[in-house]
């Protein structure tokens, strides 16, 4: 259903100083880049969702709405720890420390962030048994 996500940066090489070691802990690979954009995913598979980020199209300054997120699935609460942990030493901030969510679901595990430039990630995992 989702082709793909894209969040706005105001610096190109800081957003993927930030996410390339992000994506490389889940398995996804560099896909596309240029002077404009940076994406990730599986270039053998362009069926599945790619994540980008870029500066806006209108030649605005990047910003951020409250209330949007992109969350990641990962397998488990080790990978939402070692992301997380990732995402502050390159730049990022904590929206929530990762741990169990109980009232989410019983196995619900994840941890929030926000990138250089404020957009707001989650990291989850369904059955985050450690």
């Amino acid at each position: 259903m989702i082709a793909y996500t894209m969040v706005g940066t105001r610096d190109l090489g800081r957003a993927r100083r930030f996410y390339d070691p992000l994506f490389e802990t889940m398995g996804q690979e560099p896909c596309y880049s240029d002077g404009q954009v940076a994406s990730w995913g599986r270039p053998s598979d362009p069926g599945l969702p790619r994540f980008f980020a870029g500066y806006p199209s209108d030649g605005q300054p990047a910003g951020t709405g409250n209330g949007g997120m992109t969350a990641f699935l990962v397998p488990d609460a080790a990978t939402i720890d070692r992301l997380h942990a990732l995402a502050l030493q390159n730049g990022g901030s904590s929206e929530g420390a990762p741990g169990h969510r109980p009232q989410y679901s019983e196995g619900f595990y994840a941890a929030y962030v926000r990138d250089p430039d404020g957009n707001k990630l989650a990291f989850i995992s369904y059955d985050g048994r450690r």
